[in-house]
């Protein structure tokens, strides 16, 4: 578009507010030799800023603010606060806090308003002690804030350890009279929520005289940060009936509430907001969310809006199923739509590859994120780390450790988690060891990992240790702490402490629970056992697959066959819990041990999947207590052609046969154990006192062990 030579600057000004460009139109205010003046360059920068080719920190962008200030200079319009203000907004929305500030320094007389930009743009680039530190500044110089100056700041106070300053900001605000203001209100609504303080958002909603869609869209949200959707949708519900329109803000946190989502979808619909991209996304999320990945990918198909959160969320949806395939059918789509994965989608890809089918994959997405830089990213390394000590490759999953520089504590619990997993619990030790070396100080985590290295080793002492660590720091035995230490004292030997551990814990989890039953079981304590099933069902918790499996092993140690039975019927039609390889081990060794052996093979012709070695050695194994030689052997047969030959198999057969006299059939069966080289030695873990050398020097592992407690 081409204008007049001889136009008024005043008419551009309307240009500016609809142009997609507004620099192309003040070039040719320039060639058509007008003269702007102060408001030209406001109007301006305000329509470069609400432009949609503006990008933070796009070189166009910066280009185009370099251009306008060198203008201001060249035509004097920076005398002008306003104009002066509206460029330091513009740096600040760009991310240049350095730039804008020393601007603002230069400026030879301020306002409220120039205060409040600054203010409000080191709020939005995340910088809450300089905020903090200008709102301070602003006082000495005699500035009286105003509403906007207060909700400028509050959303730097939105975290944990400003606390103080946001409850004295909002004191501030009730002495200078500004306890009325909507905009205010919401601000510190939505500061509260932040600080998990529900009960002070809610008094605020309350006591507003005039609720606008902001802010119920806030308290909205704030339900949501606190873990109440269902409040969440009321809420909404409440907004309908007061009969205000929802914005996209409002279906955006509505889908964050977790709620329904057909329904939701449909009022998206209803409302016209099909169109707005955020609300789009934040449908896509919800399904993928709640498993509907089908749906999710239809939806993101059938709307324009393609952007990377909508495909991460698939593609992690796809992967917690365990659907690799999809989900790198998906990264392919990607590909072809030129959207590069992130740090965060190639996470929740590697946090689904748990089947050693899939490793191949796992490493494929190590190479791509080697060529794109994100493993350099801390959480990438740790998911590889992970991946790795999955699949026992602890090595690899060490290489890429001691590759990092930098090493946070995540990344130490991620490989000394990982050493865990893959049975290297000696090697976990050796790691913390070198950790605190590093000063590293271990958390919960760290802490839980190590007492399950204590469980694989048999380490009490130093299980006992960490123990004491927890103590002293003041560390919540709760959760996964709580029952770590409950399954360590249980495998090493000391049922007593775990007690101890157990009921010194005011609100068990059903993890703890499982833990504690297991540790009964364990120690053919199963009337025990039983209780806490019990008393786990009087606390309203719903039991899984673990406290079924810790239950049906203390019928089993028990030889309580019809108790045993009951609980596996119950686990299947009432909880509708589909049965493990271990739970049909459990009830095949049960009704095997009793005599029940026809009762034990329907069983296992009636399991929906195929046994394993498990539960064949578990009939096995009772075949040889109640001396049935000949199924014994024709369950010999059987392992040996489905080629579970390993050396438990060899011993069973071996006890058999010795059970009965048959003693060239046990030197047979030995013979073969050595010819296969299946052969294991029996090892019995015990804790003797320190070992010492002729010089009276500790041996390693008690050096290991002197160091540990010296750390912890």
């Amino acid at each position: 578009m081409r204008l007049p030579s001889k136009l008024n600057p005043s008419l551009f000004h309307s240009l500016f507010q609809d142009a997609s460009c507004p620099i192309l139109i003040f070039r040719q205010l320039l060639q058509a030799n007008a003269t702007p003046n102060d408001v030209t360059f406001s109007l301006l920068i305000k329509a470069c800023i609400s432009s949609h080719s503006f990008s933070r920190a796009s070189p166009s962008a910066t280009l185009q603010a370099y251009q306008i200030q060198t203008h201001l200079f060249k035509r004097a319009t920076d005398k002008f606060l306003y104009v002066n203000t509206a460029i330091i907004d513009f740096y600040m929305k760009l991310g240049f806090t350095t730039h804008a500030r020393q601007l603002f320094e230069n400026m030879l007389s301020k306002d409220v308003v120039s205060w409040n930009v600054l203010i409000c743009g080191y709020s939005q680039n995340e910088l809450p002690r300089d905020a903090l530190q200008l709102f301070v500044h602003m006082l000495r110089e005699s500035f009286r804030p105003n509403q906007t100056t207060i909700a400028s700041l509050l959303p730097s106070c939105g975290r944990r350890e400003f606390i103080l300053q946001g409850e004295s900001i909002h004191g501030f605000g009730i002495k200078a009279g500004l306890g009325l203001d909507p905009q205010l209100n919401n601000a510190l609504t939505s500061m509260y929520a932040k600080f998990n303080d529900l009960e002070a958002s809610q008094l605020l909603f309350v006591e507003m005289g005039e609720k606008n869609v902001i802010s119920w869209n806030t308290m909205i949200g704030a339900y949501c940060q606190n873990g109440f959707p269902h409040k969440a949708v009321l809420c909404f519900k409440e907004m309908l009936k007061e009969g205000l329109k929802p914005s996209p803000v409002t279906m955006v946190n509505l889908t964050s509430a977790n709620a329904v989502p057909e329904t939701v979808h449909c009022y998206v619909v209803k409302c016209g907001l099909t169109s707005d991209a955020s609300v789009v996304t934040s449908l896509v999320c919800l399904h993928a969310k709640q498993g509907l990945t089908d749906m999710a990918k239809l939806l993101f198909k059938s709307y324009s809006t393609k952007d990377l959160i909508s495909i991460t969320a698939i593609i992690s949806s796809y992967s917690e199923k365990g659907d690799v395939e999809s989900a790198v059918e998906c990264f392919n789509q990607t590909l072809l739509l030129e959207i590069r994965l992130d740090a965060v989608a190639l996470i929740g890809v590697l946090h689904g590859i748990t089947n050693p089918s899939h490793f191949a994959i796992g490493c494929a997405f190590h190479g791509y994120g080697l060529k794109n830089g994100l493993t350099n990213d801390c959480l990438v390394a740790n998911g590889l780390i992970s991946m790795y000590s999955r699949f026992d490759e602890i090595e690899s999953a060490l290489s890429l450790f001691f590759d990092r520089s930098e090493k946070p504590l995540v990344t130490w619990n991620s490989v000394i988690s990982g050493c865990v997993q893959a049975a290297k619990s000696s090697d976990a030790m050796e790691l913390f060891c070198q950790m605190n070396t590093y000063g590293q100080k271990p958390d919960a985590i760290t802490i839980a990992s190590l007492l399950s290295g204590c469980c694989q080793l048999g380490y009490l002492r130093i299980g006992e240790t960490l123990h004491g660590y927890i103590l002293r720091n003041n560390v919540k035995v709760e959760d996964f702490t709580g029952t770590a230490l409950i399954d360590m004292y249980s495998k090493c030997g000391r049922l007593d402490y775990g007690e101890k551990v157990f009921y010194s814990i005011n609100d068990p989890c059903l993890a703890t629970w499982n833990s504690i039953i297991s540790g009964y079981s364990l120690y053919g304590l199963e009337h025990k056992a039983f209780r806490c099933f019990s008393k786990l069902l009087e606390q309203g918790l719903e039991p899984d697959k673990i406290t079924f499996l810790g239950v049906l092993a203390a019928c089993t140690h028990g030889g309580l066959v019809y108790a045993g039975i009951e609980y596996f019927r119950s686990m299947t039609e009432k909880y509708g819990l589909r049965p493990t390889l271990q739970h049909y081990a459990c009830i095949v060794g049960l009704l095997g041990r009793a005599g029940l052996f026809e009762e034990a093979m329907e069983v296992i012709k009636n399991m929906e999947i195929r046994p394993d070695s498990a539960v064949w050695g578990a009939l096995l194994s009772a075949c040889c207590i109640q001396r049935e030689v000949k199924l014994g052997e024709c369950l010999a047969k059987n392992m040996f052609l489905l080629n579970y030959r390993n050396g438990g198999f060899y011993v069973l057969m071996s006890n058999l046969y010795a059970i009965v006299g048959r003693w060239d059939d046990v030197a047979r069966v030995r013979d073969m154990m050595r010819d296969s080289g299946d052969g294991c030695s029996g090892v019995s873990v015990i804790e003797v006192t320190p070992n010492r050398d002729a010089n009276n020097n500790l041996c390693p592992s008690e050096v290991n062990f002197f160091i540990m407690r010296q750390n912890l």
